[in-house]
């Protein structure tokens, strides 16, 4: 039965079907369910799948926006429960940001919510962040990695900018520094000195485990 309301939850995703994915959510927490289990085969399974049909063209973006916005209200219900059931937790901060001059953080979001989910305690300082305020934030929260977010071509070259901050202010040896978005390749991340890029959040949530030594999890 609970099977069938997972998968029945996965429809409901895909189907972009917001009232009965959050209801199917809340009926399945509400039911015992494990909430491991309801996160990753109804919700972040079924987002990767969303991923692959947008590369595909099978799915446009305002599709894609639709089904992030539907995963966020429902990890909403099954987060609180899989802390409540000593989720696992990995002893790893993430900071996330997505740079200054750009205001789209629906990537970033999903990342997020993925990296909690993989067990990562993930502290989001928003959109438009200013340089100086992740290397505050870097020096406060001492995260084993900061995630860099740009959607728009012109802000790419702040992700560089925040790396060149955090090599003055002495900090860049003490976190691992990702960045993602939409126009930002793999080639780039090499270029500006970053430990790990994705392409999407899945990849994300791989990438972050590899980067902190987790192989079984990054493997999995």
């Amino acid at each position: 039965m609970v099977d069938e309301e997972i998968a029945d939850l996965a429809q409901a995703l895909l189907a972009l079907d917001e009232q009965r994915a959050v209801a199917v959510a809340r009926a399945l927490i509400d039911g015992g369910a494990d909430p491991q289990a309801v996160l990753q085969r109804g919700l972040a399974d079924t987002m990767l799948e969303v991923g692959r049909r947008w590369n595909a063209g099978e799915l446009f973006l305002p599709e894609v926006v639709a089904a992030a916005e539907i995963f966020r209200l429902c990890n909403e219900i099954v987060e609180p429960a899989l802390i409540a059931a000593g989720g696992r937790t990995l002893g790893h901060r993430v900071v996330m940001a997505t740079v200054k001059g750009d205001l789209h953080d629906l990537g970033k979001n999903m990342v997020g919510a993925m990296m909690k989910t993989a067990g990562f305690e993930v502290h989001d300082l928003g959109k438009d962040v200013p340089a100086e305020r992740i290397v505050e934030a870097v020096r406060e929260l001492e995260p084993s990695i900061v995630g860099l977010s740009s959607l728009l071509t012109t802000t790419v070259p702040e992700q560089r900018a925040v790396l060149a901050a955090l090599e003055e202010a002495g900090l860049r040896r003490s976190v691992k520094v990702m960045v993602g978005g939409a126009p930002v390749t793999e080639e780039w991340a090499r270029q500006i000195g970053a430990d790990g890029f994705a392409p999407n959040a899945p990849e994300a949530v791989r990438a972050a485990l590899a980067l902190v030594g987790d192989e079984r999890l990054a493997g999995a």
